[in-house]
């Protein structure tokens, strides 16, 4: 079978080497001739995996001790609601900067919680950029940021320095480059997108932060009641876990520096065609492009319909999930880290192809 180029913004592309020691580990986990779906998620062997799969994650990102790493359910839309329950101080006022649908959502949750102050929101331009050079109320209790936007195609490349507390909702590009994570008080991010597979949220909290909310915390959502229990206080998702490990450790064995290298060069093959090439043109602000997805249109003046034309050629070149997403539409090529360059320059030579034949 030809090879699949699988541009699919989530659930998305792991490394080929995960899945095949993952359906290893269903058939038989370590020999024990017992399948990872059916051991005790309190064996010595589960144990292990969760532990690694923790320390993996301090490893990279270069944290201590003073931070809590917890995979726990609910993705990330749990996340907002969650977050906010477990920084919301006695001030019960939070801010966010709001650049598309998923930091919308994450205000919705706040709101329902205390004052929420929108610091920056790039809905005026149905968020194709980065609002920037915004004002922090110094009373606010947390900021709330979201890292990449995968339907409007745009990504915080310089995190705000604030004074507060800050929070950040990474699920669509953790772990694709290197930064500072000791900046953040919270990250939280689905794993469905560079970690693992869907069913499992990682959670990094630093210490000093779990047990100090101001809220009445209901136990399932409290940092505190996963911390404490090492996020095994109810039956965690263990495939899910395992599979993040399998990639941790793939993305610890490549380092964040030559993966965040290897993202910008797919993005920029990516970004120098769009720019280039008559029929289409880009979404996002150029300064703002998210190297994770490259959102793009058809240029102005030609026919929607000639862009059936343009997902037939990428169909025949075995180039998988690049419609849009509904809200928006045209086309979104999602560039995660198990995505090769190979895959990239081939959608380059079949928008050169488009162009050639209906330009």
């Amino acid at each position: 079978m030809s090879k699949v180029h699988n541009f699919s913004a989530g659930p998305s592309i792991l490394p080929q080497e995960v899945f095949q020691q993952a359906s290893q580990a269903v058939l038989d986990f370590n020999g024990l001739g017992l399948s990872l779906l059916e051991i005790s998620h309190r064996s010595k062997d589960f144990i292990a995996v969760m532990d690694e799969a923790q320390a993996l994650v301090k490893e990279i990102y270069n944290l201590g001790d003073d931070y809590e790493v917890m995979f726990l359910q609910g993705g990330a839309s749990l996340g907002f609601l969650m977050s906010a329950y477990n920084m919301m101080g006695a001030n019960k006022k939070s801010a966010y900067l709001t650049t598309g649908t998923w930091a919308k959502k994450a205000v919705k949750e706040a709101k329902s919680l205390g004052e929420v102050v929108e610091v920056g929101s790039s809905a005026d331009a149905n968020f194709n950029y980065i609002p920037k050079g915004f004002a922090v109320p110094a009373d606010s209790d947390y900021l709330h940021v979201t890292s990449n936007n995968t339907i409007f195609g745009t990504q915080i490349h310089d995190f705000p320095k604030t004074e507060v507390p800050l929070v950040c909702d990474m699920s669509s590009d953790i772990f694709c480059r290197e930064i500072d994570a000791k900046q953040f008080d919270v990250i939280y991010a689905g794993a469905q997108k560079n970690m693992g597979p869907a069913g499992t949220t990682l959670y990094i909290v630093k210490n000093d932060k779990i047990g100090k909310s101001s809220m009445k915390i209901p136990t399932m959502l409290d940092f505190k009641t996963h911390a404490e229990k090492e996020s095994m206080f109810n039956t965690p998702p263990v495939f899910a876990i395992y599979v993040s490990m399998l990639v941790l450790r793939w993305i610890k064995s490549n380092g964040l520096a030559k993966i965040g290298q290897t993202n910008a060069a797919k993005a920029n093959a990516l970004y120098t065609e769009i720019d280039r090439n008559a029929m289409f043109k880009g979404t996002a602000a150029k300064e703002d492009r998210s190297i994770m997805n490259g959102c793009f249109l058809l240029n102005e003046g030609l026919d929607e319909a000639i862009g059936q034309n343009f997902l037939d050629l990428c169909k025949e070149a075995n180039i998988n999930g690049l419609k849009g997403h509904r809200s928006v539409g045209g086309f979104r090529a999602s560039m995660y880290n198990a995505l090769p360059l190979e895959s990239v320059e081939t959608l380059v030579d079949v928008m050169k192809t488009f162009e050639s034949k209906f330009g």
